[in-house]
């Protein structure tokens, strides 16, 4: 029963992380194409308030990731920091993909 705790653990820390990062490199092409633009200051300003989370976030899903490894508390308390840690990361995510989208 520990087993598949700390597999499915592992699954939702690495879901989660990938969350984090994607909206960690979404935030970087996003700054690196308003710093080439003239123009681009407040976007450039938008991401650099952003940054906070993004950082939080993959810190809080790495955390999880690295809880995953112990027992069966640890991995319930990774699935809970990872579970928040993606939700909040998809929801930044969302959030400044739908500020900043252009038609397509």
């Amino acid at each position: 029963m520990g087993t598949i705790v700390g597999v499915i653990a592992a699954v939702i820390a690495i879901a989660s992380l990938l969350a984090a990062l994607y909206h960690a490199g979404y935030l970087a092409v996003l700054n690196s194409a308003a710093n080439k633009r003239a123009g681009g200051a407040p976007v450039a300003q938008y991401v650099r308030s952003r940054w906070p989370v993004a950082g939080g976030t993959t810190a809080a899903a790495l955390l999880a990731l690295l809880l995953s490894t112990g027992g069966p508390a640890a991995d319930i308390l990774a699935i809970v920091v990872a579970t928040g840690s993606g939700a909040v990361a998809t929801r930044a995510l969302r959030s400044t993909q739908e500020r900043y989208r252009s038609g397509g």
